[in-house]
Order: structure tokens, then sequence, then C-alpha cells
């Protein structure tokens, strides 16, 4: 047998790898012969066969160990969660991971698995690549702690989990028993004992009625470890703390900035204001200004407040609450930028010409004094002509100019082409008692543009001014999309007749071409969901690689620092690089930026899992009473299992189990993303519309569950089987 064959044999049985040495003796190689191996291991490497780890040992070109720690770290296209090597020493990046069907939940008892996670996963490969499943959850938070509701039943209390895909109930150890009533909502932790094969467990803590209508933010909270109230020391300090006067501040307490929030918005953190430039030299330009919360003012570093703020990352917003990063007493009084008070500010004043450039910029501690508090809805009513009695005295001074700056900026924001995609935010309305008024639609208008152009303005030049001042800084990035996805999107454009070089570079341009091309056919809200989930994640990072998203070469989050701990750290840099007070960011807390960048981006991640659990969770007792309702609907996923859908109604996602497609046998086409009958040819397809009917909601876990009413679109037949689901064919008798 040649030796090449025998060494890629020999390396086929081992996954971590062999160094020469290792492999000489195992091959019984002496002497002379030694440098046969050289030669061969040379050869080998330069075809691509075989790489080097960076122990130096051989192992088989993109060959994975079958068990190893894995972090989860994205989405595909179909919503399947991707793993990745936790340690990977090799030049090549690590093939694709996908976590197979039914592992989401952690394995059998484990704690749920989301982006951001680690986790010891065993592995196996078939024809489409790696499938993942769970060994063990390794991340912090809830591995050991478990959620569920306790239901009396004979012989003792079962727990049912609250989380999606829970297989079935534990079991409550007796001595436990009489402490819960059915229907509690408990933290339970698993203990060594069993129970006619079912996992025990004991008692945490007793959180209440399952079926208060508050319950979807409680186990969102709990269930994400998210924490909840202030210690003694942080409340002590919020109460302790005063306004600052003037003292070297710049006066802005003269301009008639204004706050234009959501109308049911109880912190204000950002102001703004816009004037005609009266310099000759810059016809038709203007001058704006943002001004900011002085959170640092009030929030030292290294204090309580500034630890409970790190350690929280976020505020989060959840339909009924809001769980903030910073005692009331800071976030809703001190730090809020309220109407005729008083209020210490970062602001930063930029010149801009007629097309949107700017010009110059500088930044200054300010004290202020907001003229206004608007919502979107009153400040585009005045707009459109129809001011209010708040809005009428402001609207030729104020208003207007606020518009004509956007106006310039609109400009330049199209001349920078950021991406285009289309999406719709869901609004769930709360009552005072928790339940729920309505889910709608949140409405779209020129108010929120002309209030994110002017933040991101001020998010630009505070990275320009940290850069220019060389002080670190945690930068928010965005990653263009990777090859992976940019070739799962052509392969699936190629589908439906839209044609995708893959060989141009990849700019925001060429996908909102693509986007307004496809808005021109039936398939424009396909194509759209499609370029969203190519999309890599933001995160905050101390090392710039841009924000492809927005098409900008240096972005940082400044605008919000009551809500967003990132924010804080810019405001600390700034107040350092330019010399407006002894309290901004010490040598050890820019050292200590990049540890800070990755917890908060995982902190972020945490709070929008959370949000979004309850906000589903309140959907599905919103339409527990629904069920055997027939919904209008649109494909959002499709997996070899079954379909994933988003009413048009309520934007609820729900999940069509292929089971409920019909009787006959379907294979999953995963570059067209579609489910394709085998006997017919029928198909399902990503962003299809379609007919479903509710058959199950279950606010405990917020799943719904549909039936398809839609027959599949007339198609060809599958040439080949791909992977394939349905429920199994009947025997003939």
């Amino acid at each position: 047998m040649a030796l090449k064959t025998r060494i890629l044999d020999l390396l086929k049985t081992r996954d971590k790898g062999m160094d020469k040495r290792e492999l000489a003796r195992a091959l019984k190689l002496k002497g002379a012969a030694r440098q046969e191996l050289k030669d061969a291991l040379r050869a080998l490497e330069k075809a691509g066969r075989i790489e080097r780890t960076g122990q130096r040992k051989y192992v088989l070109a993109g060959r994975l160990p079958s068990v190893f720690v894995a972090e989860f770290y994205d989405r595909d296209l179909d919503g399947e969660l991707l793993a990745r090597p936790l340690h990977w020493d090799r030049a090549a990046p690590p093939p694709p991971i996908v976590l197979a069907p039914g592992e989401a939940d952690g394995g059998k008892g484990g704690a749920a698995i989301g982006i951001g996670d680690k986790a010891l996963i065993r592995v196996s490969r078939d024809e489409a690549g790696y499938q993942a499943r769970i060994v063990k959850k390794l991340s912090q938070g809830l591995a050991r702690r478990i959620l569920g509701v306790a239901h009396k039943v004979r012989g003792g209390v079962e727990i049912t989990l609250t989380m999606k895909k829970a297989r079935r109930p534990l079991v409550l150890r007796s001595q436990d028993e009489d402490k819960v009533s059915d229907g509690d909502l408990i933290i339970a932790a698993p203990v060594r004992e069993r129970r006619h094969g079912a996992m025990m467990v004991r008692l945490v803590e007793r959180l209440g009625d399952a079926s208060a209508p508050r319950a979807a933010s409680m186990i969102a909270l709990v269930e994400h470890d998210i924490p909840q109230g202030f210690s003694d020391e942080e409340l002590a300090q919020a109460e302790a703390a005063r306004a600052p006067d003037l003292g070297t501040r710049t006066d802005l307490r003269t301009l008639p900035l204004v706050t234009i929030d959501p109308d049911d918005a109880k912190d204000f953190d950002d102001a703004i204001h816009a004037r005609a430039d009266d310099d000759a030299a810059n016809t038709d330009g203007w001058i704006i200004t943002i001004a900011i919360a002085d959170v640092a003012a009030f929030v030292p570093e290294g204090s309580p407040l500034d630890r409970g703020a790190e350690k929280r990352g976020n505020s989060v917003y959840l339909p009924d609450q809001v769980v903030p990063m910073l005692p009331e007493r800071l976030s809703n009084e001190l730090c809020s930028l309220r109407p005729d008070e008083d209020s210490a500010c970062m602001a930063v004043q930029i010149t801009l010409d007629a097309e949107g450039n700017m010009l110059r910029h500088h930044f200054m501690r300010a004290l202020m004094r907001s003229r206004a508090r608007l919502s979107y809805s009153q400040a585009q009513s005045a707009i459109d002509g129809k001011p209010d009695d708040v809005t009428a005295p402001i609207l030729d001074s104020v208003l207007k100019p606020l518009w004509g700056a956007y106006g310039a900026l609109k400009r330049a924001r199209a001349r920078r082409a950021p991406l285009d995609i289309e999406s719709e935010e869901r609004k769930v309305r709360v009552d005072q008692s928790g339940h729920i008024v309505s889910i709608t639609k949140a409405p779209r208008f020129d108010a929120h543009k002309l209030v994110e152009e002017f933040m991101i303005a001020a998010n630009v030049c505070a990275a320009q001014t940290l850069e220019n001042r060389r002080t670190p800084l945690i930068y928010r990035v965005h990653e263009a999309p990777s090859q992976e996805k940019l070739d799962a999107l052509s392969d699936f454009l190629r589908t439906i007749g839209i044609t995708w070089s893959r060989g141009e570079r990849v700019t925001t341009k060429r996908f909102n071409d693509l986007l307004h091309r496809a808005r021109k056919t039936p398939y424009g809200d396909i194509v759209n969901e499609m370029v969203l989930r190519t999309q890599m994640q933001a995160i905050y990072d101390t090392r710039n690689i841009g924000h492809f998203g927005l098409n900008l070469r240096s972005y940082a989050h400044f605008t919000s620092p009551i809500r967003r701990y990132a924010d804080l750290t810019i405001h600390r840099g700034l107040i350092r690089a330019c010399g407006f007070g002894d309290d901004g960011a010490s040598d050890s807390g820019l050292s200590r930026l990049s540890g800070i960048a990755e917890s908060i981006t995982a902190l972020e991640r945490r709070a929008m899992a959370a949000e979004r659990d309850a906000t589903d969770r309140y959907i599905a007792s919103y339409l527990s009473e629904r069920v055997g309702t027939v919904f209008p609907a649109r494909i959002t996923g499709v997996t070899r299992f079954g379909l994933f859908l988003r009413l048009d109604e309520t934007g609820a996602d729900g999940f069509v189990p292929i089971r409920r497609l019909g009787h006959e046998f379907f294979i999953h086409d995963e570059k067209a993303h579609a489910l394709i009958g085998r006997d017919t040819g029928g198909r399902y397809q990503l962003g299809q519309k379609v007919e479903a009917k509710l058959l199950e909601a279950v606010p405990l876990t917020g799943g719904l569950l549909f039936e398809m009413l839609t027959p599949p679109v007339p198609g060809k037949r599958p040439a080949r089987h791909g992977r394939s689901g349905g429920a199994p064919r009947r025997k003939r008798r």
C-alpha cells in the first residue's frame, strides 16, 4: 500500500491528529524511510488532503474531532443554530456545524441552547455536512437550574418545563411536595435520584402562579438569568446623587432642544436641535446639536452603580415592564432629559453642508433645558400639518429646521447606501393588570428616521474623536456576510431566476440593487428575508472592522448611556480625551475594554432573547382563545421537520410540523429553501403566502402549533432525494 494512503487511513482514526514522530512510530518507519514520510506529508499538505494544527500535528483537512467544546455563534438561513470549535488552531476556517433538530433545549433535562452559549458537543457527518448533538451545556447561567410549573398528580408532583421542545415532565422530590401548590411557577435543581426513570428535582424557589398575567415576563427574566433589582449600595449611591451645576460646562439652556421618543417612553436620553448655518461659505448648510444625558457624572468608574451597570450590560424591554440598567432615581429622573428642567449632558455640534456631508464637529460637556418632550407620532403630525398645543408654538422655529437638516442627512445616506432591508416591529401593549390590550405592527414615520440619522451622525463623531485623540474605545462593528452565507444566498436566488455573481465584491449597494429588483417581482418579501438572514450579527469590539450594514468605517454607541453600558464607556473616553473633567476613563478602565466588549455583547444577546421569549409567551396567551382560527401567514423558515410561519395579523411566529402538511412525503431542498412533494412535486417555499389553522397555543412556552390549509404550489418532482421528512408511509397489508 502506498505510504500516502497509509498516512490518510491512519489519520482517519485519530481525531486529534499525530505529529511526525507518532506517525513514524505507528507506521514503523525507520532510517531513510523517515525522509519518505516527510516528503509524503509535504505532498499531502500541498494537495490540501491534510493540514497542521498549532501543536504541529497533522489532521485530515477539514476534519473535526468527534467530541469537543463549541460555541454557538449564529443561525443559518433556515434558522438552525450554527456552532464552531471554541479553540481552533488551523489556518483554514472550521467547516460549518449545524445543531441537530430537537437539540436546542440542550439535550435530556439540559438548559436551552442559544447564540453565545458554549457546550460539549458530539458531531457526526453525512452528505450534507456536520451535525452536532449536545453532550453538556457549559455556559454559566441556568445550566443547573430548571424553570417549570408544578402539577399535582396522583403519587406526587410533576414539573412541566417552560422551555420549548421540552421532552417530558420531571418529578419533584417527596420532601418538597407540600411546599408547592398546583400551578406554581418554580425554580428547581436536579438531584441524583430518579423515580420510575424520570429525573427528580428539588425545590429552589417558588415564584408564584404560572397563570398570572405577568408570568410571561417573569419566566423570561428567570429563564435567561436577567438580574432584577439593585443592591443597597447602588440604591444609596443613586439617592445621594445630586444634579451638577453649570461650573465649567457649556451653557446650552437657551438652545431649544427637544426630545422625540416613543409615546410610552419613561427615560429620555437624547435631545436634538437644528438651525440653518449663517456662514456664507456654507450655503444651505446646517448646524445640528445632539445632546445626550451625562450619565458619567452620576456613575463614577468602579462605584457600586458602575459595577451593577456593567453586570447588567443594558436595560431589558419587555411588553409589560422595563428592567433598567440603572435605578429609577437616575434613569427616570436625574439622567432623564425632562422638559423645563436643567439637565447635565454630553453634546456634539455638527456642521453639515447642503448635501449632508459632515464638515466639522466638536463635543461639549454642557447644561441643557429641554423645550418639549414629543412622541414620534406627535412630531410627525405637526410636520404633516396637524400640530397640537405642544407642537404648534415650536413648529416653525424648532421642528421645520429639524426636518430641513434631516433632508440633508437623507441625501448623504442615499450616497452612502446602507443596507435597505425592510423590517416590521410588533408592538404588544399590556394594561396595568398585565393583560394584553393589542398586538399591532409598529408604525414607521419620517420622525423615526430623522432621529436615527441624528444619532448615527453623533455616533460617528464620537468614534472619530476618540480615534483622532488616540483613546481606546469600544466600537459597534458589523462584519460583512460570510462566504458560506453568500453561497447559500446565490444558490437560493438561482432557484427563483435571479442572478447573483459569486465573484463580485459584496457591498451594501449590491444588496440594495438586489432588493430593489426583487421588489418588482412576486419574490420581493422572500428576497428581503433571505438578505436579512445572510447578514452577520453586530457586536461590540475594540478592534475596528467597520460597520457593514451602515456602510461606515468607524462607528461607536454614544447616544444611549442610560440603557447601554457601551455608551457609558464612550462618554468616559470622551471626558478623558477632551479634558472635560477628572471622572473620565482611567488607565485601568481602558485596559479592560476588550473584556467589557465581549461581556456586553453576550449580555445584549441575552436581553434580546428574553425580550423575544416574553413577547412570544404574551402572544401565545393572547391567541390561546383563538384556537381553531384560520390565519393568513408567510413561511419564514423551511426545515426537514416542518415549516415556520409568521402571522400577518400579529407578527407571531409558529410552526407547522411536517406531519401537518398532508399525506405526501416531502423532500427538503436546502438550496431552494423548500419542501417538495416526492410524488407530485408540489412545494412549500420560503416567503410563500399561506393560510394555516391554529391548533395549539401554549402560553407557558410561547409555542404556537399550526396545520397547513394551503395546498403546495405545483412544481416539478425532485430529481434526486435530499434531506427528507414526513410521516412514514403506511405498511402494505
